[in-house]
């Protein structure tokens, strides 16, 4: 991957969280949004246009701007399935006025973005089964079998998670939510809980709960914390 490729997906990466951070929206929105655009739109687009030859405005060229647009798209598409009440366009234009700064996008282009978003993802939009909803759900179980739980900080997981969608490499990890989501929940108890209070056993309940093996997980927490540590030492 080239250098300015890398720096364009860092940038859309951080766009897309500052935007669903201004839109004080949950975190299940913000991970179900960058599993629709970067899991799924980006790998699917550049295909897209060629298999369809498309010439729609939005993907000729695709600028930018527009893959901003397309990230708003997918906060607004993971919004009206996680939120109780839902997003109005005007809003969400409001919001792209405010953080796309290199062009200015209608109401019709908003509606006109979604479809096509629709179509290169030719509908499928299901986010049940993504890393952060199965991550969440390790960590309630966590908490209800083992008093270290307590201690063990949910926030430190989420912010791996940003962490491994910056880099194409590591975001291909996500393509295995389930060894990704028990990954980060070990990294996270060696990170944040002290160490004289691992006594639970945790790799082997791990192992339990996700059927996964206890040396993959261990691989891949080695992984996870050299790419957060090495990258992004405190």
């Amino acid at each position: 991957m080239s250098t300015e490729i890398a720096h364009l997906r860092r940038r859309l990466v951080e766009f897309l969280i500052q935007s669903t951070t201004q839109l004080k929206f949950p975190p299940i929105v913000k991970y179900s949004a960058l599993s629709l655009f970067l899991d799924r739109f980006r790998p699917s687009v550049v295909r897209f246009i060629q298999k369809k030859k498309a010439e729609h405005w939005l993907l000729q060229p695709l600028t930018e701007s527009n893959l901003q647009l397309f990230v708003l798209i997918s906060i607004w598409i993971s919004c009206k399935m996680h939120c109780s009440r839902g997003l109005s366009v005007q809003s969400l234009k409001s919001l792209g006025d405010k953080m796309i700064t290199e062009q200015l996008f209608t109401v019709r282009d908003f509606l006109e973005a979604e479809l096509v978003f629709l179509k290169v993802l030719r509908f499928e939009i299901g986010t049940l089964n993504i890393a952060y909803t199965l991550l969440e759900d390790l960590f309630i179980q966590f908490k209800e079998v083992a008093k270290v739980g307590e201690s063990l900080n949910f926030e430190a997981c989420m912010d791996m998670m940003d962490l491994l969608y910056e880099k194409e490499e590591t975001s291909l990890l996500y393509h295995s939510p389930t060894s990704l989501a028990a990954s980060i929940l070990v990294s996270s108890y060696v990170i944040t809980v002290p160490k004289q209070r691992w006594e639970f056993p945790i790799l082997p309940w791990v192992k339990m709960v996700t059927n996964k093996e206890e040396k993959d997980v261990v691989e891949l927490v080695g992984y996870i914390l050299a790419h957060v540590l090495y990258s992004h030492p405190s």
